[in-house]
């Protein structure tokens, strides 16, 4: 459960989009690194007395690598500018009966004014929509649709299987720019826009951002326990299903690795075969990357040769893919790998945005 801390702020250290690092000295003397949303618990500065959910941080999880702000006890931040007693600000409340449940406006509710277009809305109408389970995947897939369709509007779905807050990820912060908007769905929150479900969540990318091309994924920090169904990026297999019910095209950004340390995750990871040969009830496209090296490239076919049963398996190629991925916007990263780590991962991930191009209309 809670481990709880209370401290000091001593400095101020980076901020991007929604979230402040800071440090707390606590009573003991040692000082413990923390994280701050100001949009949930306002703004620290130093001298601010800090309540800290120090549990990630003590237990040494490797992205929950920080204590949480939980309140500024003597500085409380102000009520919202709108009245909270009607739904004119919004009525979704995400992070639900947890503490720090946020009220927001959803992009489908009556007080939205995209209310009248999603009411209506009922189809994708073909648009591709790029699955991942892991968050990492997200620049590398924005980079293979860059290299073919650099003017494309390319909008991030997030899914809650990970970090909620959007404000979490530096990641997205570092590509706010290349863009049309992010929609937070589930318990998710801190997008663009705000929606319900995965569903309402893809319409809205339709239909109110006019997206060519979605990118879906979850927050960073997914939740693993080693098992084939205890793990929170399955779910990818779900939202191809909500893909396909609304007519779009499911591209399936196959998570594949010759540098894992872990047997499960080499070739093509166990995690990627559940959720598309399991779950995914609904054909997707899985792409599979040209230039493997050999031995890896006869894994994964190996591997995928049970599930072109359902789905299409399709090879791309990736002349200008590693340039591409070189010229990132942010750094690649996953699982503490770089690019030249893990150079199949990225490349994987590449190769569906390149795919998921070549299908805009």
């Amino acid at each position: 459960m809670v481990r709880w801390r209370s401290g000091t702020v001593t400095t101020l250290r980076r901020a991007w989009t929604g979230a402040v690092e800071l440090d707390v000295r606590l009573a003991d003397g040692t000082t413990m690194r923390a994280l701050a949303y100001p949009e949930l618990v306002g703004s620290p500065e130093p001298g601010d007395r800090v309540l800290l959910n120090a549990g990630a941080l003590l237990m040494g999880l490797g992205t929950g690598g920080y204590a949480l702000v939980v309140a500024l006890p003597d500085r409380l931040p102000p009520d919202p500018p709108r009245a909270g007693d009607t739904r004119d600000a919004g009525h979704l409340v995400k992070a639900r009966y947890t503490p720090l449940q946020p009220i927001l406006l959803g992009v489908d509710e009556e007080a939205s004014p995209h209310r009248d277009v999603l009411a209506a809305a009922d189809d994708l109408a073909g648009l591709p929509v790029v699955t991942a389970d892991l968050h990492s995947a997200l620049p590398a897939i924005l980079a293979g649709i860059r290299a073919d369709a650099p003017d494309a509007r390319v909008a991030y779905l997030l899914t809650d299987g990970g970090a909620l807050p959007a404000w979490f990820s530096r990641t997205l912060d570092g590509l706010r720019d290349h863009l049309v908007g992010t929609v937070s769905v589930g318990q998710a929150f801190g997008g663009d826009l705000e929606a319900t479900t995965v569903h309402s969540g893809l319409l809205a990318a339709r239909h109110v951002l006019a997206a060519d091309v979605v990118i879906l994924a979850q927050g960073p920090g997914n939740l693993g326990t080693g098992t084939r169904w205890g793990y929170s990026g399955v779910a990818v297999g779900e939202a191809v299903n909500a893909v396909a019910t609304l007519g779009g095209r499911p591209v399936g950004s196959l998570r594949i690795s010759n540098a894992d340390p872990r047997t499960r995750h080499r070739g093509v990871s166990h995690h990627s075969l559940t959720a598309y040969g399991r779950v995914a009830l609904a054909p997707a496209d899985l792409v599979v990357p040209d230039g493997l090296a050999p031995a890896l490239a006869r894994d994964v076919d190996a591997a995928l040769a049970p599930l072109a049963a359902r789905h299409r398996l399709v090879r791309v190629p990736t002349d200008g893919l590693d340039a591409a991925l070189r010229a990132s916007a942010v750094p690649l990263s996953t699982m503490g790998r770089g690019l030249d780590a893990d150079h199949a991962y990225f490349l994987a991930a590449a190769a569906a945005g390149r795919h998921a191009a070549a299908l805009i209309r």
